[in-house]
């Protein structure tokens, strides 16, 4: 039995919010007022103007080359940026979550980096690099493999800004679960590779899962590094983003906001599988403090 007086002991605890209603009522309605001016109000402008003239004429505009194109190199990219970083992401929270070293501090903040830098910086970075004047860019264009003004170029500039997300989903998983499933499996004679993937790959694929979606989201939508290093051709180096904004400022208002519907589109079904990812992932976390 505890010594503490049951006279001190609380009969019931109060809440934490101590607020008058209307002072909460307040607050809902400042959020809601928020959400609805920079959230809503835009997503209902995208959708009306890409159908304001019929729904014909919007898959139309979504049929043009220039369209088609631009859609196609925005999947391509994301099919070369998101799996490299999923891999990155996966090797830099093994490495940082398992092991102890000197400059672990430094290494997370060399993760973030991407954070704090502007987009259009790192792609000026990569255009510095790797561009005809520099002499690695030079080479490479030489041999016929040009970086900068193609697609290489947008690939590379694509996982700098999402490289973070895999590995800072992963990385506080990693450190709630430890180390001791892992070192039982190896003790019981298991390979390194076996561990990864019957221990902690299982362990984690809820955290990667919700890495990867943020991670493909964010590359499909980059504008800032990719208008850098695209050089901006049509047909050829122009993603998503990059084409919207060329056909908005030649007043192809249509063809601009069907496009701008699409990645508003390819948005929502991420938001709606996040959610799922994070309802599945609480219940994860949820059973395992249970256990």
């Amino acid at each position: 039995m505890s010594d503490i007086p049951l006279a001190y002991v609380p009969k019931a605890f109060k809440p934490v919010a101590t607020e008058v209603p209307w002072v909460r009522w307040l607050l809902i309605t400042l959020v809601f007022l928020v959400l609805a001016v920079l959230l809503f109000a835009p997503l209902i402008t995208v959708f009306y103007e890409a159908l304001r003239e019929g729904v014909g004429a919007a898959l139309t505009s979504l049929t043009d080359k220039e369209s088609l194109s631009a859609i196609r190199l925005t999947l391509l990219v994301a099919v070369f940026a998101v799996p490299l970083n999923a891999i990155f992401g996966i090797a830099a929270a093994w490495f940082i979550t398992k092991y102890s070293f000197r400059g672990k501090a430094i290494l997370i903040t060399l993760i973030d980096i991407p954070f704090s830098v502007s987009p259009v910086v790192a792609g000026l970075c990569i255009v510095l690099t790797f561009g005809a004047n520099s002499w690695v860019g030079s080479w490479l264009v030489a041999h016929g493999m040009p970086v900068v003004f193609a697609v290489p170029g947008i690939v590379m500039a694509s996982m700098f800004v999402t490289f973070p997300f895999v590995a800072r989903e992963l990385i506080p998983v990693m450190i709630e679960q430890g180390k001791a499933e892992e070192e039982a499996a190896l003790t019981l004679g298991a390979t390194g590779w076996r561990v990864f993937f019957t221990v902690t790959l299982p362990n984690i694929r809820w955290a990667l899962l919700y890495g990867v979606l943020l991670c493909n989201a964010r590359a499909m939508g980059e504008f800032g590094a990719v208008a850098v290093v695209s050089g901006k051709i049509r047909g050829l180096t122009a993603t998503m983003p990059i084409t919207i904004e060329m056909l908005y400022n030649e007043y192809s208002s249509v063809a601009a906001f069907s496009l701008a519907a699409v990645l508003a589109l390819l948005a929502l079904v991420t938001l709606v599988l996040k959610t799922l990812l994070e309802w599945r992932f609480a219940d994860q976390l949820a059973a395992q403090h249970r256990h």
